[in-house]
C-alpha cells in the first residue's frame, strides 16, 4: 500500500505556485460531447479530509465512474484514502497536492470541490475554464464577487456545475416547497431557517511549523499569508473570515438554500441586518457563534437562526425550516392552522419531482448527458443562497458592540424576529450567560441592489469593500473569467 502510494504521488512544493503564476488554462478536451451510459466518467475528488471522504463514497456508488485523481496539500491524508478507494472499486487514483496539475489532463471530465471554502470558487472556475464540470459543495463561494464570477465562467464554457446543497435533490423537500408556494396554506409571510449545532470552544493553538506532508502555501491559496496553527486544518478554519464564513455559512447555507427556496422568485434581498456575537467562552476563533439574519424580500422576510450553544444543559439540537403563513405554521411536512396543535399532512397537487440519483447520481447524469436543466442545484442557484451567508455576515461584521437591552430595540415587532433573539436570549441563559453583562454585536441594516449584486445607501463603502477580498497571487479570482 505505502509503496502503491509513493509511486503515484505527484509531490508539488512552493515551487509549483512559482511554475503557475496567476493560472488560467484554456480547454483542453473537446468535452462537449455526449457521453454513454457505460463511458467512464473520470474524476477528481479535491480536498479529501472530511466532505471529500463523503464525495469518495457517494461517487463509488455510481456506475461507471472512475476517481483518477485524489487532490489535497496534505500528502498525509492520501494512503488511508488511496486504500479506502482501491477497496470500493478496485481504482488506484493519483494523488496530488497541486490540482493545477489535475486540470492538465486531457482525459479528465469534472472535478469535485470540499475544500475549505476559500478554495471553493477558484479551483471550480479554474476547471471551468479547463473544461471540466464541477461539484462544488457549499458555500459555493468564501465572497460574493467569487460566486458570481463562477456563474460567469460555468456560463462562458458551457460547464455543468451543481451546487452542494443536497436538499434540492430531494422529492420529499421539493414536496414541501411546492406546498408551501402554492397558496393552499396561505400566503407565506416568513420563512425561517434554524442552524442549531453544537460548536463550544476551540481554545487557542499557537503558531507552529507546518507538519511534514503539508504544502502550507497551498493550503493558504487564495487567504492571507499567515502563520500555520492547528486550529486551521483541518476543520476549524470554519471559524475564521479568511479560510470559512462562520457557521450560518457551513451548516447554514443548507437550511438557508430552503428557505429562500420557498419564496417564489427570490434571488437576492432588498436589505439585510445581523446581530449575535460569540459568547460563553473566549477562544480563538473570529466567526459568531450565535447570529440572528433577517433578509427583506418586500412581501416576505427570511429569518436565519444560528445557535451554536446547543447540545449541553438541555438545549437541543435544531437544524431545519419553518414557513409561517396568513393561516398558521408549515412544519415537518404538516401544517398547524392558527390555534390549533394538530397538523394535518401537506397535499400537493401534480407531480413534482427533482432529477433522479441524489446529489452525486444527478450530477454525473447531466456531465454524461450534457443537460445542464438536469442540474438540480445550479451554479447561480447556489451563488444566491451562498451570499446570503455572505450579506448576513458582512452586517455583523460591520456591527457594534450594545447590550442585551439596546440590542433588543433594534429587532421591530415582527413575531417570528421577537421570537428568534427571545431563543437567543434563552439558550445564552441556559448556558451560563448573564444577559445583563452579555454585549452583542448588532449590525447595520444594509441596502441591497440585486440587480448589481451591491450594496446603496448608508454604509456602503465599507460595505461593498466586504464582497470581495484581496486575494494573494497566484491564487486570484480574475475579473475576465
Amino acid at each position: 500500500m505505502t509503496r502503491m502510494t509513493r509511486r503515484r504521488l505527484l509531490q508539488t512544493g512552493v515551487a509549483a505556485s512559482a511554475a503557475f503564476p496567476l493560472f488560467t488554462i484554456s480547454g483542453t478536451k473537446a468535452s462537449g460531447q455526449v457521453l454513454g451510459a457505460n463511458d467512464a466518467v473520470r474524476v477528481a475528488v479535491c480536498g479529501i479530509n472530511g466532505r471529500g471522504g463523503a464525495h469518495i463514497d457517494e461517487l463509488s456508488k455510481v456506475n461507471h465512474v472512475r476517481l483518477a485523481y485524489l487532490v489535497d496539500p496534505d500528502s498525509r491524508l492520501f494512503e488511508a484514502n488511496t486504500k479506502t478507494v482501491f477497496e470500493k472499486n478496485g481504482q488506484e487514483p493519483n494523488c496530488v497536492q497541486d490540482v493545477r496539475r489535475v486540470l492538465e489532463d486531457k482525459e479528465l471530465n469534472a472535478v469535485t470541490v470540499a475544500t475549505p471554502n476559500h478554495w471553493h470558487s477558484l479551483i471550480s472556475i479554474w476547471a471551468c475554464q479547463a473544461e471540466k464540470d464541477v461539484y462544488v459543495e457549499k458555500p459555493l463561494s468564501h465572497n460574493v464577487y467569487e460566486g458570481r464570477k463562477l456563474v460567469e465562467a460555468a456560463r462562458k464554457y458551457n460547464r455543468i456545475v451543481q451546487h452542494g446543497t443536497q436538499s434540492r435533490s430531494s422529492n420529499g423537500k421539493a414536496r414541501e416547497i411546492a406546498a408551501v408556494q402554492s397558496g393552499k396554506y396561505g400566503k407565506l409571510l416568513v420563512s425561517k431557517g434554524y442552524c442549531c449545532k453544537p460548536r463550544w470552544s476551540i481554545g487557542v493553538k499557537e503558531p507552529s511549523s507546518p507538519p511534514a506532508g503539508l504544502n502550507w502555501d497551498i493550503w493558504l491559496g487564495p487567504a492571507a499569508q499567515q502563520e500555520y496553527h492547528a486550529n486551521l486544518v483541518h476543520y476549524n478554519w470554519h471559524w475564521f473570515w479568511e479560510t470559512g464564513n462562520g457557521d450560518t455559512g457551513n451548516q447554514g447555507v443548507h437550511e438557508i438554500d430552503i428557505a429562500r427556496w420557498a419564496i417564489k422568485g427570490a434571488t437576492l434581498p432588498k436589505s439585510v441586518w445581523s446581530l449575535g456575537g460569540r459568547f460563553a467562552y473566549q477562544d480563538q476563533g473570529q466567526t459568531p457563534n450565535t447570529q440572528l439574519a433577517v433578509f427583506d424580500y418586500d412581501d416576505a422576510l427570511l429569518v436565519f437562526e444560528t445557535r451554536g450553544l446547543v447540545g449541553k444543559n438541555d438545549i437541543p439540537n435544531k437544524v431545519m425550516n419553518e414557513y409561517y403563513t396568513t393561516e398558521g405554521v408549515i412544519r415537518e411536512g404538516k401544517f398547524f392552522a392558527k390555534g390549533s396543535d394538530a397538523g394535518e399532512a401537506l397535499k400537493v397537487d401534480g407531480d413534482v419531482q427533482v432529477s433522479p440519483g441524489g446529489a452525486f447520481g444527478s450530477f454525473i447524469a447531466a456531465v454524461r448527458s450534457r443537460d445542464a436543466k438536469a442540474v438540480n442545484c445550479d451554479a447561480e442557484v447556489g451563488h444566491h443562497s451562498s451570499a446570503l451567508c455572505h450579506l448576513a455576515n458582512i452586517s455583523f461584521r460591520l456591527g457594534e458592540t450594545a447590550p442585551y437591552d439596546a440590542a433588543g430595540k433594534r429587532i421591530g415587532d415582527n413575531k417570528q424576529v421577537v421570537e428568534a433573539f427571545e431563543n437567543i436570549a434563552e439558550n445564552l441563559k441556559a448556558v451560563g450567560v448573564k444577559l445583563e453583562e452579555a454585549d452583542y454585536t448588532v449590525g447595520p441594516q444594509l441596502s441591497f441592489n440585486e440587480k448589481t449584486e451591491s450594496f446603496t445607501g448608508e454604509r456602503s463603502e465599507q460595505a461593498n469593500a466586504l464582497l470581495t477580498r484581496k486575494y494573494r497571487a497566484p491564487y486570484v479570482v480574475p475579473e475576465a473569467v
